[in-house]
């Protein structure tokens, strides 16, 4: 197994009484494109800072490339990094901005001046050197402020680059068209990208690896489809994506009960007539007509969301199901409930309350 280029060992960090960090161990592979995912005061905007060089861990070690580079002031690192402020100087011209980083490492004016070309080429912003920042009016979109900073980082072509919710100031549009432009900018530059964002789906999809942090622990790290269609507790499956998590009893490998009915699952080992929380996406419900379902409830809720219909469903015992379809059931209707066994995920009770689930919009 290949050595990683970022390891992250045992790191602690407290602000006076909190405990931002506890224990926390992070492997990062070269070229790998990973996201740091969680709500806000989770630590990952902390783990970012300390990879950067911005802060210092209490306990543990930074190594970087086998090298330990805990002490090692940002500057002396081999990464850039790019925060949400796009932190430009409004003074400068493009070009300036671009160039600042080379300058100070005494570059010749002819290697600057290709660099400056080629990092603009990169970000779709050709023959922007000699705009200036804010000067009106000229002044520039926020997407365009963000390539800036971006290509102001891959210029000096860092090894990583750290980015700090760096769309979370653009609008809707704005933001899937720079998704795109970053994905583009990992694949054609083969730097190693390490990204900060409480936003679920932009880390679905933009990632090779997600790692969702909670309470300064990683609660589980893996592909996007691995945290999506196998979350590890309540936590994970409710703050991607959304998710009906009800309580359910494991009456023996591959078959659960819920709310009374059996269900036919794949999922084994976890022991006989155990209490399990029991996951199913709302896009894995199929309402059928009542006595096809192993469940029966009214249609109590719809929304038409242009891909599909949202539907709440209420089962007898007053648990509203989310359901997503492509088929409309109007309110009032009575359905059946039917889930694929390969569609239920089973997982263990939580062992702490950092586990347990939360409101996706936390």
């Amino acid at each position: 197994m290949s050595q990683p280029l970022i390891d992250l060992q045992h790191i602690s960090k407290r602000f006076d009484d909190t405990l931002v960090l506890d224990d926390l161990s992070l492997s990062v592979k070269e070229n790998s494109f990973v996201t740091l995912l969680g709500p806000s005061g989770c630590g990952k905007t902390t783990t970012l800072r300390i990879i950067g060089g911005f802060e210092s861990p209490n306990t543990g070690k930074v190594i970087f490339g086998g090298e330990d580079i805990t002490k090692l002031p940002p500057n002396k690192r081999q990464l850039n990094t790019v925060f949400q402020k796009y932190a430009l100087f409004p003074h400068m011209s493009i070009a300036d901005n671009i160039a600042f980083g080379l300058k100070i490492k005494n570059k010749s004016k002819a290697y600057i001046d290709d660099k400056i070309k080629y990092a603009l080429k990169l970000v779709n912003l050709n023959g922007f050197e000699h705009r200036s920042i804010d000067s009106l009016p000229d002044s520039l979109s926020g997407g365009q402020q963000q390539r800036i900073a971006i290509a102001r980082a891959i210029v000096n072509e860092p090894k990583v680059l750290l980015l700090d919710e760096p769309l979370g100031a653009l609008d809707l549009k704005l933001r899937q068209d720079m998704q795109y432009e970053l994905i583009r900018l990992k694949n054609e530059l083969g730097i190693t990208f390490i990204y900060v964002t409480h936003d679920q789906e932009e880390a679905l999809t933009m990632s090779d690896t997600i790692v969702v942090m909670n309470q300064g622990y990683i609660q589980q790290m893996g592909s996007p489809e691995q945290i999506y269609n196998e979350p590890e507790n309540a936590f994970v499956a409710d703050f991607i994506g959304e998710s009906n998590i009800v309580d359910g009893l494991m009456i023996h490998d591959e078959l659960v009960e819920i709310f009374g009915a059996k269900f036919a699952c794949v999922d084994k080992g976890f022991g006989t007539n155990q209490p399990v929380d029991v996951v199913i996406r709302p896009e894995d419900i199929d309402l059928v007509k009542p006595e096809e379902g192993t469940l029966q409830g009214i249609v109590t809720h719809l929304i038409f969301k242009g891909v599909h219909y949202e539907m709440e469903v209420t089962t007898p015992d007053g648990y509203e199901w989310l359901v997503h379809s492509t088929d409309m059931f109007p309110v009032g209707e009575k359905v059946g409930i039917h889930v694929d066994p390969f569609d239920i995920q089973i997982m263990n009770k939580p062992a702490s309350e950092d586990e347990e689930a939360v409101g996706v919009n936390e």
